[in-house]
């Protein structure tokens, strides 16, 4: 068993645990041992997108890590950061670290819809994805055409690979998705948090992420010059940004002294 905590993956919307292969080797070569979760409705348990809650999601990564029966570094991709908020203010003892990379990680009670807001009269491209997708006639689901996808999610990688990734894309359900979440001092707000910047992000632009940087400030921050995948177009740079973050957890266990260790990033 590896000394680290174990460290659990979360997708975001349209994606899978596949968004994650790339990356995970990553981390189990210095010896971290990954979950890569399959949200329900995203494809893999044959649930109808439609009808997926984000309390479904939310007790979903809490089977998993309850299998484990030991505290977890949680890492939340893009909505996924709604996620790993939710999960470390319900259970906070069971959650060593938290990592955002270009994540929603939204103050208590704050939709990512109303941070966007703050930012879009000045940056207009603040919209991202969001013009561009195709909804079902009741909008309850949406999914991202797979030009869009290319050209937002992933135009920092090879053309191939870009596409098979963006085939791979299911529609989103929005019960999943459009949430708020508490977060609060005492419980989230306690739990050593990372947020990773993708300077390129077409999708949740640059100065999205450092305005919720601001309304959730206590993260420390590192940055990489990608788009809004990096564990899919450059999983390497990103696992060596993450790891010393990762591994505090480690000395802070084995240093009494040390219980709020930070990372020396």
């Amino acid at each position: 068993m590896s000394e680290f905590d174990p460290v659990i993956l979360i997708h975001g919307a349209w994606q899978g645990s596949w968004a994650w292969a790339r990356f995970a080797p990553c981390l189990e070569a210095a010896g971290f041992m990954t979950h890569a979760v399959d949200l329900p409705g995203n494809g893999a348990d044959g649930s109808d997108p439609a009808t997926v809650t984000f309390e479904a999601c939310l007790q979903h990564v809490h089977e998993t890590v309850d299998v484990l029966d030991r505290p977890v570094s949680l890492i939340g991709h893009s909505g996924g950061g709604l996620l790993i908020t939710a999960f470390a203010e319900r259970w906070p003892a069971s959650v060593s670290r938290l990592v955002y990379i270009a994540g929603m990680m939204l103050p208590g009670g704050e939709s990512f819809e109303e941070i966007v807001k703050l930012v879009i009269t000045e940056h207009p491209q603040a919209a991202g994805i969001w013009p561009h997708l195709v909804w079902s006639k009741d909008g309850r689901t949406s999914r991202v055409p797979a030009e869009a996808a290319v050209s937002f999610f992933l135009q920092d990688c090879p053309e191939e690979d870009a596409a098979a990734a963006a085939a791979r894309l299911t529609p989103q359900g929005e019960g999943g998705r459009a949430v708020t979440t508490p977060a609060t001092a005492g419980r989230y707000g306690r739990i050593p948090r990372l947020y990773v910047e993708a300077l390129e992000d077409r999708s949740v632009i640059l100065p999205v992420q450092r305005a919720m940087q601001a309304r959730a400030p206590g993260a420390l921050v590192v940055s990489m010059p990608t788009g809004h995948a990096p564990q899919f177009s450059a999983p390497a740079g990103l696992a060596r940004a993450i790891m010393p973050f990762l591994a505090a957890s480690l000395l802070a266990k084995t240093n009494p002294d040390c219980l709020n260790c930070e990372s020396p990033i």
